[in-house]
């Protein structure tokens, strides 16, 4: 069965830091609570799902009415607890836990290894404390990322770009959706061929059977006209 959700757009993905080194970083891609919520009541109502917490918020249950079985369809998870708010930490990560459950944001353990080298951050003392961004990001036909680029906001530029394509078939890819972008050229008028048979005395454009009727009949080329006015 597919998802009914669809994929997480590049605005909707979060970028951090999980480990630095000294020659550079690893970014690990999430997607925040905030962004679930929206995605639910996108795809199948405010009024039509809902959530609840259990083990002192440990475990979150996400439930989507079904009005076919007309009934609530549940998916539950666990979550762990942040380094700062604890338990506001812990119930945001077991609800977006159970929806990725649902398939919310499944696309992102699909990743390729995020690795930014050390010239495209800055890093003191071996910490980090850029601000990131993903500024595109594409999937094939399985909903696996297929393109992936990030913008380091703190340093102003492009720290990570990776595609599974090769570079073929990347260009292949802009110049079909470039081709996309540009505007219907209006249809063209189909051009009237010019005749290499002309009029003698007026210069007008005449048929092959009209020269050859005038040639035969007046020594020379003429249009139907100027027959008339010759035989006067």
């Amino acid at each position: 069965m597919a998802n009914m959700f669809r994929l997480l757009k590049a605005d909707e993905i979060e970028a951090r830091i999980q480990s630095v080194k000294e020659n550079g970083a690893v970014i690990l891609l999430y997607k925040d609570a905030r962004v679930d919520q929206n995605i639910l009541d996108e795809t199948v109502g405010p009024m039509n799902w809902q959530k609840s917490y259990s083990r002192d918020n440990a475990n979150c249950t996400v439930s989507i009415w079904d009005g076919g079985k007309m009934q609530w369809i549940s998916k539950e998870d666990t979550g762990t607890e942040s380094n700062t708010e604890a338990q506001k930490g812990l119930a945001s990560d077991s609800f977006k836990r159970a929806c990725f459950n649902w398939g919310i944001g499944r696309e992102l353990y699909t990743a390729p290894f995020t690795w930014i080298k050390a010239e495209y951050l800055n890093i003191t003392n071996g910490r980090c404390y850029d601000n990131f961004k993903v500024t595109r990001i594409e999937y094939d036909d399985q909903n696996r990322i297929s393109f992936l680029e990030i913008y380091n906001m703190t340093k102003k530029c492009i720290c990570f770009k990776w595609s599974s394509k090769t570079p073929q078939q990347r260009a292949e890819a802009n110049e079909r959706a470039e081709g996309s972008q540009k505007p219907a050229e209006a249809p063209r008028m189909a051009q009237k061929p010019s005749s290499e048979y002309v009029c003698s005395v007026c210069g007008k454009a005449i048929e092959k059977r009209v020269n050859d009727y005038s040639v035969k009949k007046y020594g020379r080329p003429l249009c139907m006209g100027c027959q008339i006015n010759n035989s006067r």
